[in-house]
């Protein structure tokens, strides 16, 4: 993640012991040595894999003399570098506001001077994106109100969303979210099954602004295609919430393709730390389709393993291609169906219901243009069966 972040990686320490210093976290031995590290790799940055205490991190900077970057500011840094949309970029700064407000006291003696929600300038380094710091004792009033402004424009921005989502429920679209550990492949996957040009990079949280494209099975149901942000292990309890609107994309789907990096060294983690926070967004009953990428970079007995242990999963490579045809298959049987049969004879002039025909996931069996109208038999969901209920002809 330190790299994902923009930092060059000089060295690192492990830490063994029962529970974390209240002090230092790493206790007074382990962090003389880290700060004999600091001086002989002349670096500027200590980044520690876990969430400290404020005084935590104060005590451990007394002693490096540099500073120190937790795991969630560092992945609140990442972040900030990958929000685009206007709600993306209010939702980290919010998650960022939330972290810093009770740890003002003593961050601004390791921390530069701030654009407020900006990548820093050069030279900056991680920790130092995000809600504006100009002077040590920034004003909790001040975050407190900014904080506030945030949430009433990411609210304001809600509506568009829900409508959205309203507007495919009502046309009984299924939909269909990717989701899945960081850097699983989740755009890549979704450039495989809907050609949707979305940029794909190899690094943490590229995605953080959800993407919807529409798609088709096979035999020619219409549903929707969301790629979501990455999860990733003790995902920081203000960026679950500073996200919940985003993730509402998964727990709102009809069906869950969670993409696995089967090359990772620990796959099972990152499937365990996904479906944490499915549990956190109410997505755990959603049914899902275990999707093991990467496969030509896999080792086989791992495929082999993590096949036994979700039995409803398929083995892709989006590189290669290998096993999208599966996967649409297995896509195609699990979305849910239309299940009213009904034969309509639709007048010429309401030719927006044969469009609205077209538009929804309705199979049509057959279509025929008589003097009256079409005539048109198919499969469709309660909602359209009962719009057309004046229009069913018995032939």
């Amino acid at each position: 993640m330190a790299e994902t972040a923009g930092s060059e990686v000089l060295d690192g320490i492990v830490q063994r012991r029962m529970k974390p210093d209240p002090g230092t976290f790493l206790g007074s031995g382990k962090a003389m040595e880290l700060k004999d590290i600091v001086m002989s790799t002349g670096a500027d940055t200590v980044v520690v894999d876990a969430e400290l205490a404020p005084s935590q991190r104060r005590g451990l900077e007394d002693i490096v003399k540099v500073k120190v970057v937790d795991r969630t500011t560092l992945i609140l840094d990442i972040f900030a570098q990958h929000a685009k949309s206007r709600e993306g970029k209010a939702q980290v700064e919010l998650a960022q506001l939330e972290y810093l407000l009770p740890r003002l006291r003593g961050w601004g003696d390791s921390m530069s001077r701030q654009a407020g929600g900006q990548v820093g300038g050069a030279g900056a380094g991680m920790g130092s994106r995000g809600p504006g710091e100009t002077k040590i004792e920034l004003d909790r009033r001040r975050i407190r109100t900014r904080m506030a402004k945030l949430r009433r424009e990411i609210a304001a921005m809600k509506p568009s969303r829900e409508t959205k989502r309203a507007n495919r429920r009502r046309n009984a679209v299924p939909s269909v979210a990717i989701a899945g550990y960081t850097n699983a492949g989740k755009s890549s996957l979704l450039n495989r099954l809907t050609d949707a040009g979305v940029l794909v990079e190899n690094a943490l949280f590229a995605t953080l602004d959800p993407t919807v494209r529409k798609a088709q099975t096979p035999d020619g149901i219409g549903y929707t295609l969301s790629d979501t942000v990455g999860f990733v292990r003790s995902l920081p309890t203000q960026l679950v919430e500073a996200f919940r609107s985003t993730l509402e994309e998964v727990a709102d789907a009809d069906l869950i393709l969670h993409v696995v990096d089967v090359s990772h060294p620990d796959p099972e983690g990152q499937i365990a730390a996904v479906r944490t926070v499915f549990s956190e967004v109410d997505a755990r009953k959603i049914p899902e389709i275990i999707v093991l990428n990467k496969a030509d970079a896999a080792d086989p007995f791992v495929i082999e393993r993590l096949k036994q242990k979700e039995p409803r999963h398929v083995v892709v490579s989006t590189r290669t291609g290998q096993g999208i045809a599966e996967l649409l298959g297995a896509i195609s049987e699990a979305i849910p169906r239309p299940g009213v049969r009904l034969e309509v004879l639709i007048p010429y002039n309401r030719g927006e219901l044969i469009n609205k025909l077209h538009n929804t996931d309705a199979e049509i069996l057959s279509l025929e243009h008589e003097e009256e109208g079409t005539r048109v038999v198919a499969m469709v969901h309660e909602n359209l069966a009962a719009e057309l209920e004046s229009f069913v002809s018995n032939g």
